[in-house]
């Protein structure tokens, strides 16, 4: 079969998506960005069961409860990875499993945005999975084996977040908890706060945004919420916009984050003028 080639124009007419994650310390209002988005047009993943402050927000809710089921619905909902085996998650044949299971993925066609609450909680379920696996013990003395285990939950979870990443058709936005610590040096360092280092470490690799979500002051002191959304800022808040198009603070609005990512192209045209 023949690769496909996508011209200039059939790129540039595509319709921009995006992807990413808001970090943000306990209580900042992370899950409230929900009311934000379109709630006719919003799937939330509810991993938390924390929807108290968005419980009068009619959008359509998924709990999954176990990593198995975390799995499975990412496959469901980002389709079969070519490249995998049919042993492998998130192939062909688990996504065919997950589709006679929950059904035709065309009754998630009406969802533009799929908002995951939180990559923290599923961290913690992918960590109690992995320790219940073969790879969690010593072969030699059957012990348990916390380097295997932390080694299949690394693998696993970063798989999991990839295959988000790779949803074209829909935004996907995923929150979690920014840890706030103390180096060597009696200096703050920030961090997502998620079980094991390698995802933490490659989370940023993965996704095209990151957003700190944190309490600023203004020139009078007065406290208010905000998006850090450049790497280079002077709070040293982790951060990253491959969409070249968002300010260094954008206000905490997921609706008109979004739309500022997602406008389309301006064309541009090449030549020498004459």
């Amino acid at each position: 079969m023949a690769f496909p080639f996508i011209t200039a124009e059939q790129r540039l007419a595509e319709k921009r998506r995006s992807s990413g994650v808001i970090l943000g310390p306990a209580g900042v209002g992370k899950t409230t960005l929900l009311k934000t988005a379109d709630a006719v047009s919003t799937l939330f993943v509810d991993m938390e069961d924390g929807d108290l402050a968005v419980r009068d927000w009619p959008c359509d809710t998924v709990r999954p409860r176990t990593w198995p089921e975390c799995r499975d619905l990412a496959c469901y909902i980002g389709g079969p990875n070519p490249a995998l085996r049919d042993d492998q998650s998130y192939s062909q044949a688990h996504y065919d499993q997950v589709c006679a299971e929950y059904g035709d993925p065309a009754l998630l066609d009406k969802y533009s945005l799929i908002f995951v609450d939180s990559i923290t909680v599923a961290g913690r379920l992918c960590l109690q999975w992995a320790k219940g696996q073969p790879q969690a013990y010593s072969e030699k003395t059957g012990k348990p084996d916390n380097r295997g285990a932390y080694g299949l939950h690394g693998g696993e979870l970063i798989a999991w977040l990839t295959q988000w990443q790779h949803i074209r058709s829909k935004d996907v936005w995923l929150v979690g908890i920014l840890d706030e610590k103390l180096d060597d040096f009696n200096r703050k360092v920030f961090s997502p706060q998620i079980d094991g280092a390698k995802a933490s470490l490659e989370l940023p690799g993965i996704l095209d945004q990151v957003i700190s979500m944190i309490v600023l002051k203004d020139d009078n002191g007065n406290p208010y919420r905000a998006f850090v959304c450049q790497h280079l800022n002077p709070w040293g808040y982790p951060a990253k916009d491959r969409s070249g198009r968002l300010d260094l603070v954008e206000e905490p609005h997921l609706g008109r984050l979004i739309a500022k990512i997602t406008a389309p192209c301006a064309q541009q045209h090449t030549g020498e003028s004459s």
